[in-house]
């Protein structure tokens, strides 16, 4: 068994190393979440476990910062604190931003904390890789709305960090806001889905699905199988939650299986049921048990996400 998790080890630092050989190669010979990868190597196989309030999360979040700031944005520390049974824990939010050509804005957030059990490759690593993989191909691209990119702490305990956020905007910050876009947990559900709010608000999911259908992309959404998650829509239980309780419309991405039972989007995958949260969401066990799916979800995520950024305009939140 050791020598067995030693090659898997091998294989992935020999994985990392071409793709990192393949990144500083002409653009025009990288993959569509080559980069998202290097990023989540580097923020489990190298930090680890990063759970809130931990050595491993401030780490963390020093590695999100300087990946912006090499990336040439405008980039701020939230701090924050929290009590969690009597005890004070202390993180922060990773605030990036890049002027568009209004100051109309779309934030862009995903959660860079994980919990303890695994080292949190599909929870969620792989939202940061993919927000970090799209500031970089945007970096110098006009966009039509500027754009806050957020990797929000802590939380896993209570989506404290997007609450300490959200909490503090201005109500011009929130007329201005015209879509909070939230990845959470892209790596290794059966599939890729995108969710928003019912009614017209749900415009930015169309939007998003179109995309991927015009890309020829698999990214579908809810199903509303259960009566309890609408069609389109889903729970409020990440960081898109804070947004959504100011009245902010919301697009998510995450990657599950909303066809098994019981029908909640929280069983992932036919094979394991849950990953997330558990001692198997690792890249050692992701790329044997599920192989290619997570570059695949990578490739996906991150074309739909740049093309929306690119091209989303004229939405009738306006």
């Amino acid at each position: 068994m050791v020598k067995k998790r030693i090659c898997l080890l091998l294989v992935l630092i020999l994985t990392f190393s071409l793709s990192f050989s393949t990144a500083m190669a002409k653009k025009n010979d990288v993959q569509y979440g080559d980069i998202a990868y290097q990023h989540i190597f580097h923020l489990t196989n190298v930090i680890g476990a990063r759970a809130a309030g931990s050595q491993g999360e401030a780490d963390a979040a020093a590695y999100i910062y300087d990946t912006f700031r090499k990336l040439g944005y405008e980039t701020t520390i939230q701090s924050f604190s929290y009590n969690r049974r009597g005890t004070d824990y202390y993180s922060a939010n990773v605030i990036a931003v890049k002027p568009g050509k209004t100051d109309m804005q779309i934030i862009v957030g995903g959660h860079y904390d994980s919990v303890t059990a695994g080292k949190g490759v599909d929870d969620n690593a792989s939202g940061i890789g993919v927000i970090l993989e799209v500031a970089e191909i945007l970096k110098d691209v006009n966009t039509p709305y500027t754009i806050k990119f957020i990797a929000f702490g802590a939380e896993e305990v209570g989506l404290k960090g997007s609450f300490e956020y959200a909490s503090k905007m201005s109500e011009k910050e929130i007329k201005n806001t015209i879509v909070m876009i939230n990845l959470d947990s892209l790596a290794v559900g059966d599939k890729m889905y995108a969710y928003g709010n019912d009614g017209k608000k749900g415009w930015f999911r169309d939007k998003a699905l179109q995309i991927a259908k015009k890309l020829k992309l698999n990214m579908e959404t809810n199903p509303g199988i259960n009566p309890a998650y609408p069609a389109g829509t889903t729970g409020d239980w990440s960081d898109h939650k804070n947004f959504k309780d100011l009245g902010i419309p919301y697009l998510y991405f995450e990657a599950t299986n909303w066809e098994l039972a019981p029908y909640d989007g929280y069983t992932q995958t036919e094979l394991d049921g849950e990953i997330w949260h558990t001692s198997k969401d690792t890249l050692e066990y992701i790329e044997s048990a599920y192989p290619g799916r997570i570059r695949e979800h990578l490739n996906t995520f991150v074309q739909v996400l740049a093309e929306f950024l690119k091209t989303c305009r004229n939405s009738p939140i306006e």
